[in-house]
């Protein structure tokens, strides 16, 4: 890891975190982080990473075990979504709430950091008026005028098209602070970090790693593999000597010490076996299945939808814009919107998704899925198990529910929670949870990639394309979109 000279600016020391009893997320946690280091926090969806952050920031309190921070150090965390009570206030009171008193130039202080991430709106601008990516944008901006001696970054990517990518890389890389960075997209990560805290789910315990994201996925799947060669061995070895112990007990008399002795190593042997580190758990193939079309009236060229105009934003105005020829989409059709941040995807979606977008048509009685990218579809005090019932088809059985929820990694001690103790992540799953109870005629897909684990993404992505549905996807993860059979393009940059 670079920077090995500098001082240990954080350290962790044995820290225990639950929440609520039997309900443990960290145990005996030590780490140390020197000035200047620039690491990935990486983990299994829910495993706690997002927890790493709030003991950092001392939103959180350890249950057990301390966390030293260098005196007058700062911190400052860029979320990965903007709080909802906050979607209504301009960018500049956003700002104005990183500070406990008045910043009299704030405004100066918000063009500075706004120009740094490549955001250009008006101040005045409410954030709830905002694209995803500029939202993006502006949780970084928020904790770049902080000014901190550590600098969280949760999904930074996320919502960021190309060239708001590059633009934050670059910035990392210039950084000359502490960094630590959750994310999932490993192109991004390489560019910069030093190296890896790697939060296990199963044993609850971080490890730190020296390399970059692809080193250190190598390195912990060569030690998996070790562990259960190594633990093969001595069951077999255990075996043995119950075996032996077993046949030398039946012989009686000075044979039973023998056997005692037998056991005993037994024992000894079954100590030396190690918790073996499991992979982070995928999801298996799944199918969404498709609305019955049967019932439905649906026009003499079967489409499913027709897009003939678009919403352009363009200098802050709203414009309507021709589609010339016209789109249609049918079924097995997958249609990829592209375009810079800001331009109006997000906007575009919505109304599509509510059959309001001016200049689109949806064939009467089409059941439509929406992914939002910020999850806002979702009632958070909802349970998981409530948000399936809502959307399931009449007949759809409490086995069937609850089995679809465990492939999606929804398991009984998550099912009967309310949504927002749900981590991002397992936020997306239950959204493609829904998708297969809902069974939906068309998919809209506003960055499904978002917060979820990379194991995820080929499976996700074999499922959309054996949808025997229409697809309209966005999405700014190459990675993601080549694995996809995107049949059609929108480019609203063009425009």
């Amino acid at each position: 890891m670079a920077k090995q000279h500098g001082n240990v600016i954080l350290r962790f020391d044995e820290v225990d975190f639950e929440y609520g009893h039997n309900h443990p997320i960290l145990d005996e946690v030590s780490f140390v982080i020197r000035e200047g280091a620039k690491l990935t926090l990486m983990g299994q969806n829910g495993a706690g990473k997002t927890t790493i952050f709030n003991l950092i920031t001392g939103e959180d309190e350890p249950t057990e075990g301390g966390i030293h921070i260098d005196k007058g150090s700062t911190i400052a965390t860029s979320l990965q979504v903007i709080p909802r009570d906050m979607l209504n206030h301009t960018i500049t009171e956003f700002f104005q709430s990183a500070f406990s008193s008045t910043v009299y130039d704030i405004d100066k202080r918000a063009g500075k950091v706004m120009d740094a991430v490549n955001l250009s709106v008006p101040l005045d601008r409410k954030i709830g008026q905002l694209s995803g990516g500029q939202q993006a944008r502006l949780l970084l901006a928020f904790a770049l005028i902080q000014e901190p001696d550590i600098l969280l970054l949760d999904e930074p990517t996320n919502n960021l098209d190309k060239a708001g990518i590059e633009h934050l890389t670059k910035f990392l890389v210039d950084y000359p602070k502490t960094c630590i960075v959750i994310s999932h997209d490993a192109e991004f990560l390489n560019t910069f970090t030093h190296g890896v805290l790697y939060l296990d789910v199963y044993t609850r315990k971080i490890e730190q790693y020296v390399g970059d994201y692809h080193d250190v996925v190598k390195e912990i799947s060569a030690r998996i593999e070790r562990e259960r060669k190594e633990n093969a061995r001595l069951q077999k070895e255990i075996e043995h000597r119950k075996e032996k112990a077993n046949f030398f007990a039946q012989k009686g008399g000075k044979m039973r010490n023998v056997a005692k002795k037998m056991k005993q190593v037994a024992g000894e042997l079954e100590d030396k076996v190690v918790e073996m580190r499991r992979e982070d758990k995928t999801i298996n193939d799944f199918h969404i299945p498709l609305q019955d079309f049967e019932k439905l009236e649906f026009p003499t060229d079967g489409n499913i939808v027709s897009i003939t105009s678009v919403p352009v934003i363009k200098n802050h105005e709203r414009t309507q814009i021709k589609v010339s020829p016209k789109i249609t989409l049918g079924r097995n059709d997958i249609l990829l919107i592209e375009g810079p941040n800001g331009v109006g995807k997000t906007t575009f979606l919505k109304e599509l998704a509510n059959k309001e977008a001016k200049g689109s048509d949806i064939s009467t009685g089409v059941k439509v899925g929406y992914y939002q990218q910020d999850f806002s579809g979702l009632d958070y005090d909802m349970t998981a198990y409530e948000a399936l019932v809502e959307v399931a088809e009449t007949g759809v059985t409490e086995h069937n529910l609850r089995s679809t929820a465990a492939q999606f990694l929804i398991t009984q001690d998550k099912i009967d929670k309310p949504i927002h103790f749900l981590s991002e992540g397992q936020k997306g799953l239950l959204s493609f949870a829904r998708f297969v109870l809902q069974r939906p005629g068309l998919l809209i897909l506003d960055e499904p990639t978002n917060h979820i684990n990379f194991r995820h993404l080929p499976i996700i992505a074999k499922a959309l394309n054996k949808f025997n549905g229409s697809i309209i996807l966005v999405s700014h993860m190459k990675e993601f979109v080549s694995q996809v059979k995107v049949t059609k393009h929108l480019d609203l940059g063009k425009f």
